[in-house]
């Protein structure tokens, strides 16, 4: 048997030693999390980097038929990538932020969903490197339409409604939440 090992990254270029926060349940977000310096230049209160890392293993005959594969989804927040302005930070921009990386979440709880579906063929790496290409697509517009629908988390009431949306749609996907 031969096994192939692949990883990609999805939403953020970063260094390969570059810490990194993996999404739990039980850790919420603090601003000491947030360790870059802030960007004058930007109208935002904080940015929260995360993504989602990726990486498959493939089990082949001698004959190259595809007999088994293994996928491992993360998402991660990064530290050193994410920053906050001291005076305007407060609890519900905090909020605003996890919800970000909740959203990264959210969108890894579907790539497991959509890895959970495929069945083991020939064609397999290219249907794991599809699924891969699209689901780096869809947060980052999600990512962007909560920060305008929000204001960037000035819009209370949009904020709640997002925060409910987000937490409802984490439940539904409860199977593929990442393992701690």
């Amino acid at each position: 048997m031969l096994k192939v090992i692949l990883l990609f990254c999805g939403f953020l270029f970063f260094k390969q030693d570059e810490p990194v926060l993996s999404w739990s349940e039980v850790h919420r977000l603090s601003w000491a999390d947030f360790k870059s310096k802030p960007n004058d230049n930007e109208n935002a209160a904080a940015i929260t980097a995360s993504g989602i890392t990726f990486g498959f293993s493939i089990t082949q005959t001698d004959k190259n038929q595809v007999v088994s594969f293994t996928s491992e989804v993360h998402a991660h927040f990064y530290p050193e990538q994410s920053w906050y302005k001291v005076e305007q930070a407060d609890d519900y921009a905090l909020g605003h932020e996890q919800l970000h990386f909740y959203i990264t979440e959210l969108y890894a709880r579907k790539f497991r969903e959509r890895i959970s579906e495929l069945r083991v063929s020939n064609n397999i790496r290219k249907e794991l490197k599809g699924i891969h290409e699209n689901i780096n697509k869809e947060p980052s517009e999600i990512q962007s339409a909560y920060d305008y629908e929000t204001d960037y988390s000035r819009n209370y009431e949009t904020q709640d409604k997002s925060s409910a949306f987000i937490r409802l749609e984490l439940q539904k996907l409860a199977t593929y939440k990442s393992i701690e």
